[in-house]
Formats: C-alpha cells, sequence, structure tokens
C-alpha cells in the first residue's frame, strides 16, 4: 500500500474531527504529530489535562484518546484512505498511543462501514437533558452491541437488578465527592461557569450542564455542584433510564484505547439512529466500587464506561480547542 501526501487542509480538517471526541471533562488530553514524509499520524497523550484525583491511573485518558483514535479512522475513510493504525507503537515511549498510517491503494474501494458514521462525528453531543421513559427496540440494541464488538469490546444492557445496583454506586460516588472537597478538584479545575463559558475552548460551559434534577434515577452528573449557575431550573429526569455498560476483558493501556474506539463507534452508531447519549464514569473512578458494576452472572470483564440512551434533546456542542494548538506538522 503506497502513502499518498496528504496536504495541510486535509490533515487539519481530519485532527479536527478526530479532536470532536468525548473525553473526560472535555479535557481533550490528546495531540497529533503529522509526519508528512511518511503520510503517518501520531496520536500522542497530554500528560497537562490529566485529572490526577479522579483519574489516577489515566483510564479515562486513554478511554478518551481513544474514541479521538476512532473519529480519526472514520474521517479518513470518508476521505478515500485506508488508515491503518498501531496501538502503543513504541513501549519506551508510554505517551505516544497510536500510530496512523493514512494510505491509499489505486482501485481499492474505502471502507464504507466506517465512512458511513461520518455524519454522525458532528451531530454527536452529550445530553444532560430527561430523556423520554421509551424502551430501545431490540434491533438498535443489537446494533449497538455489534459495534462495540468490532471493536473488541462488549456492550451490556444490564437487568433491572443490576441498573438499580449500578445506580446505587453512582449514587455512593456522589455521595462520597460531597463529603470530600478534594475529589472535585479537576471537576472545579474543568468546569466554566459565567462570561468563561463564552471564550471557552474546552472544559464542560454551563450552558452544557443542563438542567437540575429534581427527580427520578438518571444517572446525570452535576458539574456546578454547589456552585450558582444563572436561569438553570430544574426538572423531572426518567424513572428508568435506559443504561448500558461497555468493558473489555483487560485492564491495561491497549484495553483503555480498544475501549475508547468502541465507546465512540457505540456513540456514532446511537447518534444515526437517533438516540439522545450521555456519559458517566462516577462509580468508575473509585476502584472498589468499579468492580461491583461488572455483569454478577459472570463476575468478568473491566467495565469502562457507564452510557445512557435514549430519546430526547441531544444536547449542545461543547467547545474545542483549535486545531493548531493539538496538531504539528513536519
Amino acid at each position: 500500500m503506497a502513502a499518498r501526501q496528504l496536504d495541510r487542509k486535509t490533515v487539519t480538517g481530519l485532527v479536527a474531527e478526530a479532536a470532536a471526541a468525548p473525553s473526560m471533562h472535555n479535557a481533550q488530553p490528546w495531540r497529533f504529530r503529522y509526519l508528512t514524509t511518511e503520510a503517518v499520524l501520531l496520536l500522542r497523550a497530554d500528560p497537562e489535562r490529566a485529572m490526577p484525583r479522579s483519574d489516577p491511573d489515566d483510564r479515562a485518558l486513554h478511554i478518551g484518546c481513544g474514541a479521538a483514535l476512532f473519529n480519526l479512522r472514520v474521517a479518513a475513510a470518508h476521505a478515500n484512505l485506508r488508515p491503518e493504525d498501531r496501538l502503543l507503537p513504541e513501549p519506551q515511549d508510554p505517551l505516544l498511543l497510536a500510530a496512523v498510517q493514512l494510505a491509499g491503494e489505486a482501485g481499492r474501494r474505502r471502507d464504507e462501514d466506517l465512512a458511513r458514521l461520518h455524519p454522525a462525528i458532528r451531530e454527536r453531543h452529550t445530553s444532560r437533558h430527561p430523556f423520554a421513559d421509551k424502551d430501545l427496540p431490540e434491533n438498535v440494541r443489537a446494533t449497538l452491541q455489534d459495534a462495540a464488538e468490532r471493536e473488541g469490546a462488549v456492550l451490556f444492557f444490564p437487568g433491572l437488578w443490576h441498573a438499580e445496583t449500578v445506580l446505587d454506586l453512582i449514587r455512593d460516588a456522589e455521595s462520597r465527592d460531597a463529603s470530600d472537597p478534594e475529589t472535585s478538584e479537576d471537576l472545579a479545575r474543568w468546569t466554566r461557569l459565567g462570561p468563561e463559558a463564552d471564550t471557552a475552548v474546552d472544559g464542560v460551559p454551563e450552558y452544557a450542564f443542563g438542567p437540575r434534577r429534581r427527580d427520578g434515577k438518571a444517572p446525570v452528573r452535576d458539574f456546578a455542584g454547589r456552585r450558582r449557575v444563572a436561569d438553570r431550573g430544574a426538572t423531572t429526569f426518567e424513572h428508568s433510564p435506559h443504561l448500558a455498560l461497555l468493558s473489555t476483558a483487560g485492564d491495561g493501556p491497549a484495553d483503555w484505547l480498544r475501549a475508547g474506539q468502541a465507546l465512540e463507534r457505540v456513540l456514532l452508531e446511537a447518534t444515526l439512529a437517533g438516540l439522545a447519549t450521555s456519559l458517566t464514569s462516577h462509580a468508575l473512578e473509585d476502584r472498589a466500587l468499579r468492580l461491583l458494576t461488572r455483569d454478577p452472572a459472570s463476575g468478568t470483564g473491566q467495565v469502562h464506561m457507564v452510557l445512557r440512551l435514549g430519546y430526547g434533546p441531544r444536547g449542545p456542542a461543547t467547545p474545542r480547542r483549535p486545531v493548531r494548538d493539538v496538531l504539528e506538522i513536519v
């Protein structure tokens, strides 16, 4: 497969779409370096955007970067490229998370399974609003499970008892944070209030907080905490939220990157299916609680994300850093 020279505009566009991926508190913990001669795009972790309190092992950081990697693959396929990625290509450099060969081959068709997801990259937003108490069709569930499996992960829809357990664990995590202000340091760092919200290029701005939960069981993190946010009301959320747990068999950096790619593939498929989505890792930030979220029947697998799926508003777009701040071309 021959390397194809890409111009700056093409590379910039690919990275802009990669960077539309979700990440914990919208910290956007990635950097890209394009090697022109080799037509290789390197994805690196940005340790300055790590969260030592809530993500001490950098698991969530890797998941966010994995989601960006999947968006890059989709954008490349849409541009008639054949992305070939290698995870953790240099063990002696743990911040180098992936190398993506952006190659083309004459007469070979693009990967339509990836390319068809492209419209959803810009349509996908995290929604912290109420969803309708409406069942998810079985064919939609099957599509989302297949999306996770394609990336080496498992998407599990817990039964009623298991879902209640997960909700209890999330409430336990919320109570823990309320009683220990130090655990909220990362959240405070990455929320944007008042005039700062209008100019932010990262973090979660107040216009994306959604309303306060007056009633209901939906697991929606309150980014405001005890801080006042103007014109923010309270409302009732769904009492029977549709949850899904994303897991992998292993629990190392490569597994986390695969989980991030699986997560984004599921989210893009959900967006194309007309679903609104939100994510919570609240109960997963404490290892003891995280182990309790696993499938009680098998007791195996490592849960990396709790997804909330449903029908409702998709939520506003959150800000993104300028591509010039995250991309170097050499």
